[in-house]
């Protein structure tokens, strides 16, 4: 799940919809990915991957890295 590919289509992904609608994944706030994970109502498919992979990098504080690929 963790690889290059995955790691740019965080940065230059945009959140489709909601009420962080327009904003790249990697700039979600980590309480709003953690919502998604309580209710396990994580998007399905591609884009419900990269929220998950952008909820454990924010966990271990590695986001901030990637902001720099933007």
């Amino acid at each position: 799940m963790l690889n290059q590919e995955n790691v740019i289509k965080l940065t230059r992904t945009k959140m489709p919809f909601g009420k962080y609608a327009g904003r790249y994944l990697i700039d979600l706030p980590e309480e709003y990915l953690l919502w998604f994970e309580r209710k396990g109502t994580f998007p399905e498919g591609e884009l419900g991957q990269l929220m998950q992979l952008c909820l454990l990098l924010k966990i271990d504080g590695s986001d901030n890295v990637l902001k720099f690929l933007r």
